[in-house]
């Protein structure tokens, strides 16, 4: 938990440092006033006292009581400043470390865990440091210096203080035992409640098309009912703490004037009075020492959740990247556009079979160079290692004939076009989407975003949205088809007009005319560039430079069309699947 301290800023540590000072003067402002309150009482039992004889000491106790509010409303402005400006800057950096995280790492986390580290967990520390500058720094002082004053009053009464704080530690240790392991288990919970909650809503149309609801709502209710009962128990537990402290300091009041009364009976009648006073004071600095440990118990309660809020926000910042930055930012003037993987091997981290064996190809400027396998062959983990989403195990992949370790991640991902196997679209516009990290509000970047979409044969139903380029996309595209939002996503590529272009599988949403115009006008747009296709359809890579064959993560052929269904016998059967009898004689005629 106190590593979590570190990001604190020194601006923090200055009003932390304030914040004492003032919780220090409020504890002395709050212990002041049993004092002056004893000469009051003195007074008032004082034959021949008039009202003005008690103005000087009732004006020393207001002016206690106004400075101790001042100070506590100081002391909770400073510390409400400190716990959001800490949460906002760990939120920062979850999402920053986030960011910077591959593949690899990012598997290790699950969406909705991440979710939940990022809003749950940071609002934990928050409470807790908002609540700590009120409560941890103030009851140790607030108990010692009450102890202090209280020592050598009076035996008795000492003993009954004694016997009330050992009866709460007693409780707060019953409570702790059994409330404390729970509060671990609940943002684990909280974790899997978040994740049914984001599947359902992800999958709402497959949900409904399956009339899966019910199965659904009981997946819901089971998590919702985890969750509620850890909480319940958990909050039933300290639920107990509010009845038992006023049991407690009732209990401690009555037995301070029962013996008091016990000691005033018994008592000559010119001590009677000191004595009286002495209770009244006692009576007040005994019920500070009772508050001082019930504000320790409120922060044994809190600490371990916020405890176990900090291990896992720490687990995200701490978290060692495996990919990390080169130096180089540009390749060989020679090699522009060029890709190479030289005996490359690849196994996934959690894994202990390779999924890429030996892979070894170069795709030159100008080409087009096609993958095609059975589903888990290994196409999409090649084009992962181009960008850096994973690094190769063994071998070297190049680009422009640099190991792509060696290049800084910015200046190699500048070079990459690349649409993923699933098409990505983020909430905004169509625009905002095709021009994605690079928005250009200007009339030359809508003309260059009309292009792209031109090109990617989106044209038509751009222009036919509400507000067209300006449409609104909602989140994860949810109001537009999977054609569509491949289009999108292959513009966003076209728009950017790099090197190299990736396509993961990219047009498997479109139909059979959408698909050869567009490949048509992109053949165009990438003639001075090096095109990478991953796809199932032979129709969609037929005409490529180079195609290359997968099975079970090595190249079993390489070459054109023509040579593969002479030479790869696994070629021909996915040909023979897929084309006619008539379009299979134009390819040998």
């Amino acid at each position: 938990m106190l590593k979590i301290f570190k990001y604190l800023t020194q601006k923090d540590w200055l009003l932390i440092l304030v914040s004492v000072v003032f919780i220090v003067a409020q504890v002395f402002l709050d212990l002041r006033l049993p004092d002056y309150m004893a000469d009051i009482t003195m007074l008032i039992q004082a034959e021949g006292t008039t009202m003005s004889d008690l103005v000087v000491p009732g004006s020393y106790m207001l002016l206690c009581a106004v400075g101790s509010m001042v100070a506590a409303v100081i002391v909770g402005y400073f510390a409400a400043r400190i716990a959001a400006s800490l949460a906002k800057r760990l939120r920062g950096l979850v999402f920053e470390q986030t960011l910077s995280f591959s593949m690899a790492e990012m598997n290790r986390f699950s969406t909705s865990s991440l979710i939940t580290r990022s809003t749950n967990d940071i609002t934990q520390i928050q409470l807790i440091v908002a609540m700590g500058m009120q409560v941890i720094v103030k009851a140790p002082i607030l108990a010692v210096w009450a102890i202090i004053k209280i020592a050598n009053k009076n035996l008795e009464w000492t003993t009954a203080t004694g016997l009330a704080i050992l009866v709460l530690c007693i409780m707060l240790a019953v409570i702790i035992i059994f409330a404390i392991p729970k509060f671990k288990i609940i943002q684990t919970l909280t974790d899997n409640l978040n994740r049914v909650t984001r599947e359902n809503l992800t999958g709402i149309r497959v949900v409904r098309a399956y009339n899966a609801e019910h199965y659904q709502q009981q997946k819901f209710e089971q998590a919702n009912l985890d969750l509620t009962k850890t909480n319940l128990f958990a909050n039933r537990m300290m639920a107990l703490m509010g009845p038992g402290m006023t049991l407690i300091m009732s209990g401690l009041s009555v037995s301070i004037y029962w013996i008091g009364a016990y000691l005033i009976n018994n008592t000559g009648q010119m001590d009677r009075l000191p004595l009286f006073a002495n209770m009244v004071v006692f009576s007040s600095y005994a019920m500070q020492v009772v508050m001082a440990f019930m504000m320790v118990s409120m922060i044994f309660i809190m600490l371990p959740r916020a405890a176990v809020s900090a291990k896992r926000i720490l687990e995200v910042l701490n978290m060692s990247v495996s990919i990390t930055d080169g130096k180089v930012s540009e390749g060989h003037p020679g090699s522009i556009g060029e890709v190479e993987f030289r005996n490359v091997s690849f196994t996934y981290p959690d894994s202990d079979e390779p999924i890429l064996q030996n892979i070894s190809f170069k795709a030159r400027r100008g080409e087009v160079v096609a993958f095609i396998g059975a589903t888990g062959s290994g196409k999409s983990s090649v084009m992962n290692l181009i960008p850096r989403f994973y690094d190769a195990t063994e071998g070297e992949v190049l680009v422009d004939g640099v190991n792509v370790r060696e290049y800084a991640q910015e200046a190699l991902h500048e070079k990459i076009g690349y649409v993923s196997q699933s098409a990505v679209i983020f909430r905004g516009t169509v625009a905002s989407n095709v021009a994605y990290g690079n928005a250009n509000q200007t009339e030359q970047g809508l003309q260059q975003v009309k292009e792209a979409i031109e090109i990617a044969q989106g044209k038509e139903f751009v222009e036919n949205f509400d507000g067209q380029y300006e449409g609104e996309i909602a989140q994860g595209g949810k109001n537009v088809s999977g054609g569509q939002k491949q289009r999108i996503s292959i513009a966003r590529a076209i728009y950017r007009k790099p090197d190299i272009y990736i396509f993961d599988d990219s047009f498997s949403a479109l139909d059979y005319k959408t698909d050869r115009a567009l490949r048509s006008e992109l053949n165009k747009e990438t003639a001075n560039a090096t095109t990478l296709i991953v796809a199932q359809r032979i129709g969609t890579i037929k005409e490529a430079d180079q195609i290359i064959v997968l099975e079970d993560g090595e190249i079993i052929g390489k070459g054109t069309h023509e040579q593969l269904m002479e030479s790869c016998t696994t070629y021909q059967e996915i040909a023979y699947s897929q084309l006619s009898e008539e379009e299979l004689d134009h390819v040998k005629k």
